[in-house]
């Protein structure tokens, strides 16, 4: 018996949509290769220094964006008015995930391994989970109590293993920078909701990063001034790629695969990040893939799928 049109038109639909977030979950999961590969080309090459070549190359990309949504025919949703309190809340938000959680996390890698910076900013959603539980004052579930010992054991475990006398400090070091970019970040996804509704994910999305890139600029500008760097041509062609495949192609892609498949379905499929940052890691940074790796990433995992599967 065939199946009505209807129904297989929903299903490409459905397939679609899972295949934009999977390219988008292993777009964003290679950002963190991209970075270790160019701290290592170049030993005079500092956080923001790459990350100012990697906004200032995704930048021309976010204003088309932003351009075109403000041009094209308005939805019932982005028919709704922004006031002076909306602008505030995407120059902060914008400020808030894109540049000082990306400063933390370009900074933290410059002492850890990227497969273990993948792992501690999986995290976030059980960030969300405990603000949101702190701020509305509702007891945490079961489910999320699971979650939560899961996801925090999988990444001691991890965290443990990677423990060497030599690297301890600069172990410590990285992984504060990156937890705390993990919490900024879950902070921004808690403010970022109502904004995503008020005018759509992809206007959002191109309006915040480009005010992301110009306080990258900015600080940039600050930090080193207005001097050629020299720099490896090596670190100019990875900063493309990570500018293209690892930030402006995977942010549309993803929430182009959101409003296929929905929030809860994109974020178990794109659980395959981290697996796909440790493959990465092994093959073109020599990272060891232990076994305690294996098992701490499946643990998190475990968890990051029962937060989304109460959430769904």
């Amino acid at each position: 018996m065939q199946q009505p049109e209807s129904v297989k038109s929903h299903n490409r639909h459905a397939i679609i949509g899972c295949f934009f977030v999977v390219l988008g979950a292993l777009g964003f999961s290679a950002k963190a290769v991209l970075i270790k590969l160019a701290y290592d080309d170049s030993h005079q090459l500092d956080a923001i220094t790459l990350m100012m070549l990697r906004m200032a190359i995704s930048l021309p990309f976010f204003l088309a964006v932003s351009l075109w949504t403000a041009n094209a025919p308005p939805t019932t949703r982005d028919a709704l008015m922004l006031n002076r309190k909306d602008h505030l809340m995407i120059f902060g938000l914008g400020i808030l995930g894109y540049y000082i959680a990306s400063l933390l996390d370009f900074e933290g890698l410059q002492y850890i391994s990227a497969s273990l910076e993948r792992l501690i900013l999986f995290l976030y959603p059980t960030f969300v989970v405990l603000f949101s539980a702190g701020i509305q004052r509702k007891a945490i579930n079961r489910h999320q109590a699971l979650a939560l010992v899961l996801s925090y054991a999988g990444m001691i475990l991890v965290f443990v293993e990677n423990m060497t006398p030599d690297e301890v400090p600069k172990l410590y070091l990285g992984s504060t920078l990156v937890f705390f970019s993990a919490i900024t970040f879950a902070f921004f996804l808690m403010g970022s909701g109502m904004m995503v509704k008020r005018m759509g994910s992809t206007r959002f999305t191109a309006y915040s990063m480009t005010i992301a890139c110009l306080a990258t600029g900015l600080h940039f500008v600050i930090r080193h001034g207005l001097s050629p760097m020299n720099l490896p041509a090596s670190v100019y062609r990875l900063a493309l790629i990570m500018a293209i495949f690892s930030t402006v192609l995977p942010a549309f892609l993803m929430n182009a695969g959101i409003r296929r498949i929905g929030a809860g379905s994109a974020s178990i499929i794109s659980s395959i990040g981290p697996i796909g940052t440790l493959g990465l890691a092994f093959l073109l940074l020599g990272e060891q893939l232990t076994f305690a790796q294996l098992i701490g990433t499946v643990l998190v995992l475990m968890g990051m799928y029962v937060i989304s599967q109460a959430k769904s």
